[in-house]
């Protein structure tokens, strides 16, 4: 009982120095029950039975992410656990002096934690339960559902869950303080504030010579994401010597200028002795060599932060763009040849043996052949009663050149110029060249796409084409042999570019902006060619969302076989269909994995940044309060103390942020670049959300470490200690 009453004084008297570690337990355990319970938030929504299947693979995979954060959740709280054992050596030190076992002071420490824990487990699954209110908000609109049925939802497995992985999280703590206690010696809990590292200047000349060296790595490390993106993506070494350059530079850049910079100010008279600048410049360089490995680590996590953060939002908001425009129909169905054996080889055998050659082929090996058969109207028109359901309905066809690809079949390098091509070797790093083959539209067949799709409609003459795309990377390359004139041959029939520039469109819906190329010529031209795929596009005549996805069903099932299929590869035919249904399931999809995996870890990754450099400045607080003592009694005021305690926090806090942020603007260079081949357009709007947050989060850990460690080497806690 008297073990009971001391530890819950204690955390009474000492909950101002439990602030920043009883805030971290809270955030905690917030996040954690706010993202497990999203199964539970979208229970309660009207939702297709399309999302429904995205909606189990969205908690499926934040089930398997939550055992990760609760691994780094439970390494900080471990982490500051360290930092409250090392506050109260003094007190440790009184007890074991009065004789008081080790195994009471373990005791102690188990009630305290305890106690502690309860209270944090309370206070976030509290705050958890009000805050996944406003995230059933983000959800619905996410995934685009109705929310006239919202009601107050509490989550019992998520609350489960979060008190279980935070129950063991507070178990391992108990087993930690137990080890530690059993480690304490009187001896060393009374010098433990005295002590500091050797505060040893480095060589200046060898930390010249390292910056120089580790500024040169991480150079060329920013000129490849920069330059070479692409290469870097492709290759799987290279783009693991650029992260492992990116890591060791940080580490050598922290070292070098840890002892440039100390020596620099050194050196520096008036700024040195100003005010209580010696005093700062002692406070930092006596933990110097600690301080360089965390300030790493640290960089690194942030770094990583602002990049999720910035790169999931923006793919949320590209694809919001992107699906009105990708969904113009409600379905498109279509089939094509697909008789591999026939396919006459060419290339090189070096080509033959490449890796993207062979899955080329096993794509597009296909001996082209005059189809008798049914169209997909014809196939659809089985049911009645469904076809009967469609309306605006269309049907239109493909064709290819039937030749080797050697003698005139229409890849990239048939309309490509030299230019062009060359730019796309430099583009892909010689891996595309002639790797797509583009399919051939007749203008007559294109109008009608575009009439239904509300593209503009155009005429040609029978000598013309012009190329449709909405793939920004190989627009690019258009363009070049566009704007040369470049001139293409089909059955030796001669074609001039009508436009300078591709026409922005597509034939076949997606959630991504990823047609290559269709080439679209006259009616003439395509009289010589051969059918690849019959395609027909329609609407649903209703609107009701439960009608649209039975119909989706009903189709799928007569062009595939399985109303859960979207895709049926069979000899020697290849039969598809996309809804609109369908391509926006996908698409929020990956909205939803991309947004809630990135606000996941990226807050998770903020916090745990934040909260190491907080727990380390509070026990560099805790224990310089007999330096601080010394300071007012030779004279130095609050205000000058406060002051260069604020700088001392300011400068462990802005180190690791500066280089962070210099990294993610080449970081989100390289990010931006990649996914401008699903048509982002700019991270702006989520960058600034990713500022929001970093703001909110790493600048109310600094605020909070400030006054803490202003309340610890206040004059008033001094005396009460």
């Amino acid at each position: 009982m008297m073990l009971f009453k001391l530890s819950f004084r204690n955390i009474i008297r000492s909950m101002k120095d439990y602030a920043i570690y009883f805030f971290t337990l809270v955030l905690g355990v917030v996040i954690f029950y706010v993202f497990n319970a999203i199964g539970t938030q979208t229970s309660m929504m009207e939702l297709g039975s399309s999302t429904k299947d995205v909606v189990k693979l969205l908690v499926n995979v934040l089930s398997g992410v939550s055992l990760v954060v609760a691994g780094i959740l439970g390494y900080l709280i471990i982490y500051a656990s360290r930092f409250l054992i090392k506050r109260r050596n003094k007190e440790f030190s009184i007890y074991l002096t009065l004789g008081m076992s080790k195994r009471k002071i373990s005791l102690l420490l188990f009630l305290e934690t305890l106690f502690i824990g309860l209270l944090s487990l309370l206070a976030g699954l509290s705050l958890g339960v009000i805050l996944s209110q406003l995230m059933s908000v983000m959800v619905a609109n996410l995934f685009e559902a109705d929310m006239s049925k919202f009601q107050f939802v509490f989550s019992g497995e998520a609350c489960l869950k979060t008190i279980a992985y935070f129950g063991i999280i507070y178990l391992l703590v108990i087993a930690f303080n137990t080890v530690m206690i059993n480690k304490l010696k009187i001896i060393d809990l009374i010098q433990a504030s005295r002590k500091s590292e050797k505060v040893r200047l480095k060589n200046p000349i060898i930390c010249t010579v390292i910056f120089f060296l580790a500024a040169t790595i991480l150079g060329i490390a920013y000129y490849q994401v920069a330059v070479n993106y692409l290469k870097v993506l492709s290759e799987i070494a290279l783009f693991w010597q650029v992260i492992g350059a990116g890591v060791i530079a940080t580490f050598l850049l922290y070292w070098s200028l840890s002892g440039l910079i100390m020596k620099l100010i050194a050196t520096q008279k008036k700024l040195y002795y100003k005010d209580l600048n010696s005093f700062t410049f002692k406070q930092i360089s006596s933990k110097i060599n600690t301080t360089v490995a965390s300030m790493s680590i640290i960089c690194l996590i942030l770094f990583i932060t602002i990049c999720t953060l910035s790169s999931c939002l923006s793919i949320r908001e590209t694809s919001r763009k992107q699906l009105k425009y990708a969904t113009p129909v409600d379905v498109v169905a279509s089939y094509r040849n697909n008789d591999n054996s026939k396919w006459e080889e060419s290339g090189s055998e070096e080509e033959k043996d490449s890796p993207i050659v062979k899955a080329w082929k096993q794509e597009m090996a296909v001996k082209f052949e005059n189809d008798s058969r049914a169209t997909m109207e014809d196939i659809i028109k089985t049911n009645p009663s469904l076809w009967d359901n469609l309306k605006d309905q269309i049907s239109f066809n493909t064709y290819v050149v039937s030749k080797k690809i050697e003698d005139g079949g229409l890849d990239l390098n048939a309309v490509l110029n030299q230019k062009s091509l060359q730019k796309m070797a430099e583009m892909t790093n010689g891996h595309a060249n002639g790797m797509y083959l583009l399919r051939i539209i007749s203008i007559s067949d294109y109008n009608k796409i575009a009439k239904l799709y509300h593209f503009d409609q155009y005429k040609l003459d029978p000598d013309q084409y012009f190329i449709l795309s909405d793939f920004k990377k190989i627009e690019e390359i258009y363009n070049i042999s566009l704007k040369d004139g470049h001139k293409i041959k089909i059955n030796k029939k001669t074609l001039s570019p009508k436009f300078d520039y591709p026409k922005q469109g597509f034939i076949e819906p997606s959630n991504t902006n990823g047609n290559m190329g269709i080439l679209v010529v006259s009616d003439e031209v395509t009289k010589t060619l051969v059918k690849y795929e019959n395609f027909m596009a329609a609407n649903y005549k209703t609107t009701d969302k439960n009608e649209n996805e039975q119909f989706d069903k009903d189709l799928r099932r007569i062009v595939t076989g399985n109303e859960n299929d979207y895709i049926k590869i069979t000899s020697p035919r290849f039969y598809s269909i996309y809804t609109k249904n369908q391509i926006i399931a996908m698409s929020i999809g990956l909205q939803a994995i991309a947004v809630f995996l990135g606000l996941y870890l990226g807050i998770i990754f903020l916090i745990s940044s934040a909260a190491i450099l907080s727990l380390k400045e509070l026990s560099e607080s805790s224990d310089n309060r007999e330096k601080y003592m010394i300071l007012r009694r030779l004279g130095a005021d609050e205000r000058m103390i406060n002051r260069a305690l604020y700088r001392q926090i300011a400068i462990f806090f802005a180190a690791p942020l500066f280089l962070a942020i210099i990294h993610s603007i080449f970081g989100l260079t390289f990010a931006i670049k990649i996914l401008s081949f699903i048509g982002a357009d700019g991270l702006v709007p989520s960058i600034v959300m990713a500022v929001i947050f970093l703001v909110t989060i790493y600048g109310g850990y600094f605020l909070l470490t400030y006054l803490s460690s202003k309340r610890i080497i206040s004059e008033k806690q001094l005396r009460r200690d």
